[in-house]
């Protein structure tokens, strides 16, 4: 057996681990993340909204139960970049039909292992996220402070406008799984398959539109409502979402958003956004409904959050809204709810694959808005 190419992580502030080349051998820049889910780790890889990002691991044991063509959330892994502890010799599972580090490999992925990522997870708590180079192979040979002035020159997420780079080039259709009783437009910022699916199952005929779309060519396949999806980058450069959002909001049209559709939508009700100090992320997330004091674990990746107040309803320019979730773990808002317009929000995954679904009755409750908004027009 071969023993394993040498492998470098440097972070931002000087903070430098060693460890072994996993993926393809080279050098990858990004902010650096940590991930608190126990599984589903192809999910995390090929969400979009990692796009720019190097995901460490809290897990240590990753990659046991292979990759398989089932479970992938878009058509390609996303992160710059992955760390890893203890990488899975062999893939145990029935489904499987590859190795994870293969699929690295085959896409181009640089990573790490081998390194403590516990320790590492820690020092970006405390710290916060940063910037982080992966450099193996002969690129791991540079002098320390050399793959330092790399890292440093690297892009930053903040300010990021990422939304091109991760939505559709063209329009497509997911049909409503047996009786069609609403048509949706999705505006794919950055969309997970599983989204589209989720309300497919729901009897909504999904088209799922480019960002670029305007208002009036999605008004043309009058839809029932108009989900904003999740996606990367700072929300802040947004403008092109927040105009689509407020457009709708204007006229009424019913209105789902999640992740980073709850930041548009926060934009666009005039409030603030504002980077995190080092994120949500993981599928382990405690979150409270305000309204009915429930508590659900939810599925979470975000490094932004909606500035809202906190006590009671506000006003917009379309109305009054409220605050409808919040973290329990820093009591970050996690929702927000219109109250004179037929649109709400959510800053979680509810269509959360791999897990957990205590969420996935938002799909429900987005059903009901546009069927309640339907039979006003019909009265």
């Amino acid at each position: 057996m071969t023993s394993p190419q040498a492998g470098v992580l440097v972070l931002e502030d000087g903070r430098t681990m060693h460890g072994d080349a996993y993926g393809a051998i080279g050098t990858t820049f990004g902010e650096a993340v940590f991930s608190t889910g126990m599984s589903g780790y192809q999910e995390t890889l090929t969400d979009p909204s990692y796009h720019r990002q190097v995901v460490v691991m809290t897990a240590p044991h990753i990659g046991n139960t292979g990759v398989n063509d089932e479970d992938q959330e878009s058509q390609r892994i996303w992160v710059a970049g992955y760390v890893v502890r203890d990488p899975s010799r062999i893939s145990s599972n029935w489904r499987a039909t590859r190795g994870l580090e293969d699929q690295l490999v085959e896409q181009g992925i640089v990573g790490i292992s081998g390194i403590d990522t516990r320790a590492l997870t820690r020092h970006l708590r405390e710290r916060g996220a940063m910037r982080v180079g992966i450099f193996s192979g002969a690129d791991a040979e540079r002098t320390p402070a050399e793959l330092l002035a790399q890292v440093q020159a690297s892009p930053q997420m903040a300010g990021a406008d990422l939304t091109a780079d991760v939505t559709t080039p063209h329009a497509y259709l997911v049909p409503a799984v047996g009786e069609r009783r609403f048509v949706v437009a999705a505006v794919d910022l950055g969309i997970k398959s599983m989204t589209p699916e989720q309300m497919a199952r729901r009897g909504m005929e999904v088209h799922v539109v480019p960002a670029t779309s305007t208002a009036d060519e999605i008004r043309a396949l009058s839809p029932d409502g108009v989900f904003f999806s999740n996606g990367p980058g700072d929300p802040a450069t947004a403008d092109a979402a927040v105009d689509l959002m407020t457009a709708f909001l204007s006229d009424g049209t019913p209105v789902f958003g999640i992740c980073f559709g709850n930041q548009v939508l926060g934009r666009a009700l005039g409030l603030g956004t504002y980077k995190l100090r080092y994120g949500h992320r993981g599928i382990n997330q405690p979150v409270q409904d305000l309204a009915s004091g429930r508590v659900a674990v939810t599925a979470h990746n975000h490094g932004f959050a909606v500035d809202a107040p906190r006590d009671g309803a506000f006003d917009t320019p379309f109305g009054r809204a409220t605050v409808s979730h919040v973290c329990l773990n820093d009591d970050v808002v996690e929702g927000l709810r219109c109250l004179d317009r037929p649109a709400f929000s959510v800053q979680y995954h509810p269509e959360a694959a791999a897990g957990p679904h205590d969420a996935d009755y938002l799909f429900d409750e987005f059903a009901t808005m546009m069927e309640t908004a339907r039979a006003g027009r019909n009265a």
